[in-house]
């Protein structure tokens, strides 16, 4: 998302520096170029070795740590960059930005910076509240600096009250809103998103279902709907309204999240059913079964000699179904998740299925199976595949609703499945 994007993260002494260190972080795998600067008193908080082991870069903390071919670092770091981000900002730092004082390295750097800045103070309420501290706040903004305001929280002195930095997401959604005007997707509604995808109604399938033996036994798989999950909150965040067919799983609701829950295949089925014409995009991440015990005995089955045989009977085809029964203007995606021939079997599935898009991974490939936070998709149309190798399932989640979206803009514009390769770049 943050492909070519280089952000100075300026960290000031706060006890919420601490929290950087995963700013910085989430910023990387965003693929954001980050070069961190530390001011001393930071620097007794979270160490430098902490980022450069994070960012891959040299931690600058002093104007003269720099090669003589990078230029002058105070000069250079906010004139080459696109964003310098100061978080968490002490009062300190404010009255030094409100006034021009340039005494080290960062703020040497804001008075020279000819990018934005973003400013995220966090103190102590008392401090906070210093008629001194609020109006340098209102001098910076009145230069056009912006702030990312503090929250209401527990407090290093142990109070409960305003000056605490926000979360580490919150943060990160903040400078991705500022560099490319949207969201990741893991931050809060409230903290302002990229709403894209509102007014669209979004269907999500998630989870495993359960196919009962006995009052005791079922038959199920080791799907944990992460992935679901991931993909109805994403589209929430991104002002869908968002219908969730779930399966028993242990993951609370996303927010703003319809959530309707089921145990079989079945209910599964008359759920999507009762729902689908009335979706935009239907995306079937669940892991369905597709057989289930064609008796299940009213008591539980005692042990006996011998062998027990257990007979089948198929499962109705959701998918199948729904790429029988889905308007011209509705958008289908499939999961495909194989053990062999990923890439023929998921065709295979395209075609069979008639849907819109196959998202295709394998159980074999470690950090891409049941119950882990990462995956490893390969999106296949009729135009061909786009492999997003190995990621979150949150950026997976994004990837594939970009993608999806760009055959529903298209369907809408009477162009089928044509599909422009920049609608995932959006």
């Amino acid at each position: 998302m943050l492909t070519g994007k280089k952000v100075v993260l300026g960290v000031t002494g706060s006890i919420a520096a601490y929290k950087m260190a995963n700013v910085a972080s989430m910023l990387k795998k965003l693929h954001c170029d980050v070069q961190v600067v530390l001011t001393q008193n930071a620097g007794q908080f979270i160490t430098p070795v902490t980022f450069e082991t994070l960012t891959k870069r040299p931690c600058l903390t002093d104007a003269f740590d720099r090669k003589p071919e990078e230029g002058i670092l105070h000069i250079t770091l906010g004139q080459k960059s696109d964003l310098l981000f100061i978080a968490p900002a002490s009062a300190d730092i404010l009255a030094k930005m409100a006034y021009g004082i340039a005494d080290d390295l960062l703020t040497s750097a804001v008075v020279a910076a000819t990018c934005p800045v973003l400013v995220a103070p966090a103190m102590n309420a008392f401090m906070y509240r210093n008629p001194i501290v609020q109006e340098n706040i209102r001098r910076l903004k009145s230069f056009g600096y912006e702030f990312i305001e503090p929250e209401v929280g527990h407090l290093a002195c142990g109070v409960e009250d305003i000056g605490k930095l926000p979360r580490e997401d919150v943060l990160v959604d903040a400078v991705v809103k500022k560099l490319t005007g949207r969201q990741t997707g893991n931050g809060s509604q409230e903290a302002g998103g990229f709403e894209d995808l509102s007014g669209l109604h979004i269907l999500v399938t998630a989870g495993p279902t359960r196919e009962s033996l006995d009052p005791v036994r079922f038959i199920t798989n080791y799907s944990t709907g992460k992935m679901g999950y991931a993909i109805a909150g994403q589209a929430a965040k991104r002002g869908a309204q968002v219908t969730l067919v779930s399966g028993p799983v242990n993951l609370a609701a996303p927010k703003g999240v319809q959530k309707v829950s089921v145990t079989t295949a079945g209910e599964m089925y008359q759920a999507v059913m009762a729902r689908f014409s009335s979706q935009d995009i239907i995306i079937k991440a669940a892991a369905v079964a597709d057989y289930r015990p064609k008796q299940v005995n009213e008591q539980k089955t005692k042990k006996q000699e011998g062998t027990l045989y257990i007979e089948l009977e198929r499962t109705r085809d959701i998918l199948a179904e729904l790429g029988a029964k889905k308007g011209g203007r509705q958008c289908l995606c499939g999961f495909s998740m194989e053990t062999e021939h990923i890439l023929e079997n998921s065709k295979k599935k395209l075609d069979k299925k008639n849907a819109d898009l196959i998202a295709a991974n394998s159980i074999r490939e470690t950090g891409a199976g049941f119950g882990v936070d990462t995956n490893h998709l390969v999106l296949i149309t009729r135009d061909g595949e786009e492999d997003l190798g190995m990621l979150s399932k949150e950026e997976c989640a994004e990837r594939l609703l970009n993608r999806l979206y760009g055959i529903w803009k298209a369907k809408q514009a009477g162009q089928g499945d044509f599909y422009e390769k920049n609608e995932s770049d959006m």
